[in-house]
This record gives C-alpha cells, sequence and structure tokens, in this order.
C-alpha cells in the first residue's frame, strides 16, 4: 500500500518562500498522478495542484497560479511544492495525495492516498 509522508512545513514571513516534500513508498508512483491539496481552518479542503507522471504537465488552482511550483523526482519517489511570493491567506495544512494508479488527468478527483499534512503558517 502506498504511503505518503509531507516534510518542509512550518513559519515563514509573507513574501517569503517554502519548499514542501512528499515521500512516497510503493511501486506505482512513478504511474500515479500527484496532487497537492490545503486547508485552512473553517473551509474546505481546496485542491492547490497536480503533477503528471514523468512532470511533464502540471496543473494549479488559479489561487496559487504564478506563485507555487510543483515538481517531482521519480527516481526518489519524490513530489515537491515550492511555494513562493507566500501570502498570509496560505495558511494552511498542506496535503500530499496520489491519484489513482494509471489515471492521467490532472484535476482534483479521484486520490486514493493522502498523507497526514503538514502545517504551513505565514506571518504578517
Amino acid at each position: 500500500q502506498m504511503q505518503l509522508v509531507e516534510s518542509g512545513g512550518g513559519l515563514v514571513q509573507a513574501g517569503g518562500s517554502l519548499r514542501l516534500s512528499c515521500a512516497a513508498s510503493g511501486r506505482t508512483f512513478s504511474r500515479s498522478v500527484m496532487g497537492w491539496f490545503r486547508q485552512a481552518p473553517g473551509k474546505e479542503r481546496e485542491f492547490v495542484g497536480a503533477i503528471s507522471w514523468s512532470g511533464g504537465s502540471t496543473s494549479y488552482a488559479d489561487s496559487v497560479k504564478g506563485r507555487f511550483t510543483i515538481s517531482r523526482d521519480n527516481a526518489k519517489n519524490t513530489v515537491y511544492l515550492q511555494m513562493n511570493s507566500l501570502k498570509s491567506e496560505d495558511t494552511a495544512v498542506y496535503y500530499c495525495a496520489a491519484r489513482r494508479y494509471g489515471y492521467t488527468g490532472l484535476g482534483p478527483y479521484d486520490y486514493d492516498y493522502w498523507g497526514q499534512g503538514t502545517q504551513v503558517t505565514v506571518s504578517s
């Protein structure tokens, strides 16, 4: 069973940058779309973005487009979320997720595996 573990969260100043990592176990990583989600207190879980199997394509929510970048290293079974120009509105628990094996769409659907999340707090 695939397991996902996020790391890299913490406290950062508004306007600053932070990079999250998600280490995955399991043989299906290289054939799994990987996504990032976030959830702030009192709000629904929000789709942040996703990356294709080989990292050639990405998709992003409008709220983070131009500021966040998703990448992956299949040799390390790791996906990253680079966050720049952070705003207080970005404060949330960030989750790494894997879409169902063999699927190719980069939307917010069919993510079967989830990490436990890592807290990102952007201070003013």
